[in-house]
């Protein structure tokens, strides 16, 4: 073998290594945690099907088999729907505490593959302040992970501003996650399952609620993941804008300070993505606030290493977005998390 083809095999070899360790750093803003405890709660209270549909088996064995497979390196875990509420804040309190201390534990025993985002025991809002201050100040959780609501209680409500005021003192990250709205037609959700569209309708609903109260403009410290590629916001901000004078001329909102909302939401890329979600939310956002963003384990693995390449594969071969590829697969993440 000559000097010339050793040198182009080092090469390929070198550039091969490279690449493998761009798969690893994937990370997976968009990820859940199912554990028994609170399954065992929603037995008791007959609410395995309250969100329509049957919660998927989860393991932390499956999810690092699954994390090894598709080359992602960390995961942010966050509960499932539905919020462990029932009635009862004290049991409320009680499952939420043992699923953020089995998230706190999971990230000490696995250090460089999970971060996590607690779980807090709305509506009380004085309980969820309580565990937000014990799951951020002690357990050293990444964030708080928010329902879009909470047996009616929507984020933008004027009594969760307290627990607002505490996130924004410690410069939170919080995931969003749609949960069943309330109240629910039960014949449109049989006939067309939350997951297939009310979902995208009630994290539009509630960001658009908390926009009209100014929640992001007056706590800016508070960064808030939006999950499913913005679900219909780069369609909703648009019509909010032009709507805005004659609303405010009808004396029906006040002054919406657009940039300053706007510029606080980030969005993971989890269900449909595609170039033409990527560019939409492009109208609406910056690249440094797109995420990469998985769902499991709802979806099966398969699907989702093959979601997963299919981005790779887009992310490199289109031209406006191949310059963003590592920003949105770990970058922006490893940014706003600061790990």
């Amino acid at each position: 073998m000559d000097k010339s083809m050793k040198k182009i095999i080092l090469v390929s070899l070198f550039m091969i290594s490279i690449l493998q360790t761009m798969a690893q750093n994937i990370i997976d803003v968009h990820a859940h945690i199912i554990p028994q405890p609170y399954l065992n709660t929603l037995t008791q209270h007959k609410a395995l099907l309250e969100e329509g549909f049957p919660l998927p088996k989860w393991s932390l064995e499956d999810q690092i088999k699954w994390m090894d497979e598709a080359g992602v390196k960390k995961a942010v875990l966050t509960l499932v729907a539905p919020q462990p509420y029932f009635g009862d804040t004290k049991e409320s309190q009680r499952i939420v505490r043992e699923t953020n201390e089995e998230s706190a534990r999971i990230k000490r025993e696995y250090k460089d593959r999970f971060l996590w985002c607690a779980t807090l025991p709305l509506p009380d809002v004085n309980a969820a302040i309580e565990e937000a201050k014990y799951a951020l100040d002690t357990l050293q959780a990444d964030g708080v992970k928010l329902a879009t609501n909470v047996r009616g209680q929507y984020l933008g409500a004027p009594e969760l501003d307290t627990l607002m005021a505490v996130l924004n003192d410690r410069h939170a990250v919080v995931i969003l996650h749609p949960h069943k709205p309330q109240p629910m037609n039960e014949q449109v959700m049989a006939q067309t399952p939350l997951a297939m569209q009310e979902y995208l309708s009630e994290t539009t609903r509630t960001i658009a609620n908390m926009i009209t109260r100014n929640v992001m403009a007056r706590y800016p410290n508070i960064k808030f993941v939006v999950p499913h590629c913005g679900a219909y916001l780069p369609i909703a901000i648009p019509r909010m804008k032009s709507l805005t004078p004659v609303m405010k001329q009808a004396k029906l909102i006040d002054e919406i300070d657009w940039e300053s909302n706007l510029a606080s939401l980030y969005y993971d890329l989890a269900g449909s993505h595609s170039p033409e979600a990527i560019r939409q939310l492009l109208t609406i956002t910056t690249p440094s606030h797109l995420l990469y963003g998985s769902d499991y384990p709802y979806i099966a693995p398969k699907v989702l290493i093959g979601s997963l390449n299919r981005m790779k594969e887009y992310l490199t071969k289109e031209p406006d977005l191949a310059q963003y590829k590592d920003m949105i697969l770990w970058k922006n993440a490893q940014s706003l998390f600061k790990k």
